[in-house]
């Protein structure tokens, strides 16, 4: 009796919420994993050597991570690898949820303002990326979630004009303030 009335309930409970709000439900939290996996790997990462990595030699922008400094490749090429495939879990679930047919229609255009937004995010960091590297850092990875910032780049030091440079850059090319932004050194 007791299991019938847990069972009874439990189907209540679904026919509450709907079959196409618990797969929103669910890409959010996909999606919310995602991000929070993405901090915890960017803002853990001290110094500690990155072992057995698991790289595609095949991509062009991981060789040149590696080609740049070998010291340093292995944390570079293994955060790019990390934010692309948690980009691409993210973009997966958000694009299956945009072309579910029993999505709400609500739901759909959330899922496809994600997407574009994951798209802006991308491009943006790349920008941020080349302009630090053309100030003379030898490599440089942005991060930009929610409104904030991280950027991690190859260094012994930071100048104060250095700083100023990359809170600029960032700015300019996000509109992100600085009090938004996290520069890590990464020697």
């Amino acid at each position: 009796m007791n299991t019938e009335k847990k069972q009874n309930k439990f189907k209540q409970f679904f026919k509450k919420i709907g079959t196409k709000n618990l797969i929103v439900i669910c890409a959010v939290l996909l999606v919310g994993a995602a991000v929070c996996v993405n901090y915890i790997i960017y803002n853990d990462s001290k110094d500690e050597p990155i072992s057995d990595v698991d790289i595609d030699l095949n991509d062009t922008d991981l060789n040149e991570t590696l080609d740049k400094d070998p010291n340093a490749s292995n944390y570079f090429a293994q955060t790019i690898l990390s934010r692309k495939q948690a980009r691409d879990e993210a973009l997966e679930v958000l694009q299956s949820v945009a072309t579910s047919d029993s999505a709400l229609p609500e739901t759909v255009e959330t899922a496809l303002n994600d997407i574009s937004q994951i798209a802006r995010d991308i491009e943006t960091e790349s920008n941020i990326e080349t302009l630090i590297e053309a100030k003379g850092f030898e490599q440089c990875i942005a991060v930009i979630s929610e409104g904030k910032a991280t950027v991690i780049v190859q260094t012994d030091g930071l100048l104060a004009n250095e700083v100023a440079q990359i809170n600029e850059i960032v700015y300019e090319a996000s509109g992100i303030l600085p009090t938004d932004l996290k520069i890590i050194e990464k020697n």
